[in-house]
């Protein structure tokens, strides 16, 4: 056979052919991809004004699951702890316990050889160090960060005190506060104080903040008022914008609220974002079983992280302030309105309008935002989820739930509800998790008679009662006093919503079983440890 040779007219049309072939499929390739980057819709948990009803029905996404009891934040998915604020306080170390010991005077109120020890003075700051290294030693998982001077407790050996502390489990820089009696006694070997016996979480009475009072209302009953101090670690009220002069100087983005899609371009274009704090929750989560208009964003969001994060201004203040300009002022406010997703966060950059509104009244898919984010356009606008947060007063819910088992508790995340009703594809997972099963399979993983939280979506409170048998079981109806109505989340809300009670809806539920479920010292997952059917369905895993 003769050789090829590339000077040939055959070889070189050979090879011609070749080259043309590969470069045909390049371009073919490009295209493919092409096509895929501009027509690809990503789920967006916030797609439309119905914000928090879309995230429970609609769309899959890491953050918001619907089905699985967990509900994830910017706080849970960050890499590592957030650094501490300017201006915080630092954890108490061993180091600083001592430090304060060095500073204490030999004029104490111990004269030597223990002749005073039958008199126990609470504020004697040695006793206060006695109580800081008992706590250092005892409760690993806290960070603690100040205290109360302690004062004396319903007996002669006893003291009550308060201090604020964070989870180092938390990734946020959020505090929170206990207040505890110890029995106090004294070392025999050198007179100096020592904690005999700790109490139980929120037991030292004496040292806790003022809380709800109770006045009759001459009718032989009692009328409960909101307490005069609140906690002073929320700052989540609505900023207010100030002079007209203030305002016209801004520049603002308004929308309706396709949340995070949003703040990406009002970030991207250097913009205050006009926010609605009206949102909707989805029937799966109300006693209704409707959809409920209205519900404040602070009931389940840290609003003032937010604000923080970002610049932020509620939309009813806005429209206040939009609405005086135009009316004291010959000049109006220049708006650019922008009626279609098609016009990119990049084409607005250098728009000189004070105001940009986006407006969607095109039909379903082009009325929602996250239409703005897709494209070209996901390469510069960036969802911050890290400017999400939950509630800093349902985050007080769990610190007093983890507090009340001593912050040594194990749990078990228990799905069951529609999935384990739907045997097509979860075939194993209703058997897999029945009251037998759950025992049989937690007694190889969790020790007897430890504090065990079950976390879990299962409407039933008694389908537990067999794990009683070899745990300290605790249920999140376990702690309903912690939102009742004598609590400082009642309140709280209830001021929130202009005076009317707000209901602890299934929402809130997920948010704090989750947060309980992150502090455990064991955790058992349903998909991963008690059965073997895959998270999203046969065949998924």
């Amino acid at each position: 056979m003769k050789e090829l040779n590339p000077t040939d007219p055959i070889g070189q049309n050979i090879i011609k052919a070749i080259s043309n072939v590969c470069f045909s499929v390049f371009v073919f390739s490009v295209l493919i991809f092409t096509v895929i980057a501009i027509t690809y819709q990503p789920p967006d948990p916030w797609e439309s004004s119905r914000a928090l009803t879309k995230i429970f029905t609609d769309y899959e996404n890491a953050t918001f699951k619907t089905d699985s009891s967990v509900f994830k934040t910017g706080e849970d998915i960050a890499a590592s702890p957030l650094a501490t604020p300017a201006g915080s306080l630092p954890p108490i170390t061993e180091s600083t316990i001592k430090q304060s010991e060095d500073q204490i005077t030999t004029n104490s109120t111990l004269k030597s050889g223990c002749e005073d020890s039958s008199t126990l003075n609470c504020s004697d700051p040695r006793v206060l160090i006695a109580i800081q290294r008992f706590n250092l030693k005892t409760y690993k998982a806290i960070a603690f960060l100040d205290y109360q001077t302690p004062v004396n407790g319903s007996k002669p050996d006893e003291c009550d005190v308060a201090w604020r502390f964070r989870n180092k489990k938390e990734k946020s820089w959020r505090k929170y506060r206990d207040f505890r009696r110890f029995r106090i006694g004294i070392n025999d070997d050198d007179c100096s104080y020592k904690v005999v016996r700790p109490g139980r979480w929120h037991s030292g009475v004496n040292a806790r903040r003022p809380r709800t009072q109770v006045i009759s209302d001459g009718k032989d009953r009692t009328a409960k008022i909101a307490p005069p101090v609140k906690d002073d670690e929320i700052y989540d009220t609505i900023p207010v914008l100030g002079s007209d002069s203030a305002f016209r100087q801004g520049r603002y983005e308004s929308l309706y609220m396709e949340f995070l899609c949003a703040l990406g371009e009002a970030r991207y274009l250097n913009r205050t974002f006009v926010m609605d704090l009206s949102v909707c929750l989805a029937s799966t989560y109300t006693q209704s079983n409707k959809d409920e208009e209205g519900k404040d964003f602070r009931y389940y969001f840290d609003f003032e992280h937010l604000k923080e994060a970002s610049p932020i201004v509620e939309e009813g203040e806005f429209m206040r302030d939009w609405k005086k300009w135009e009316k004291t002022r010959k000049t109006k406010v220049p708006l650019r309105k922008v009626a279609s997703y098609k016009v990119t966060p990049m084409q607005l950059r250098r728009d000189k309008s004070t105001i940009i509104w986006r407006q969607f009244d095109a039909p379903e898919p082009e009325n929602y935002w996250y239409r703005v984010c897709e494209g070209p356009a996901g390469k510069y606008i960036e969802r911050p989820w890290e400017s999400l947060w939950k509630s800093k007063r349902l985050m007080n819910i769990v610190s007093e739930i983890s507090g009340s088992m001593d912050w040594d508790f194990d749990a078990v995340h228990v799905v069951r509800g529609e999935k384990a009703n739907n045997k097509m594809l979860w075939p194993n997972l209703d058997a897999d998790t029945s009251p037998d099963s759950l025992v049989n399979k937690l007694q190889g993983t969790i020790a007897p008679w430890r504090n065990l939280y079950v976390a879990t979506n299962e409407p039933f409170y008694n389908y537990f009662d067999k794990l009683r048998s070899n745990y300290k079981v605790h249920l999140l109806d376990d702690y309903k006093y912690l939102w009742g109505n004598t609590s400082e989340w009642y309140n709280e809300t209830t001021a929130l919503n202009g005076g009317r009670p707000v209901e602890f809806d299934g929402y809130m539920r997920v948010e704090v079983d989750t947060e309980v479920l992150y502090r455990s010292k064991t955790r058992v997952e349903t998909f991963y440890n008690l059965t073997t059917d895959c998270k999203d369905g046969i065949n998924t895993c």
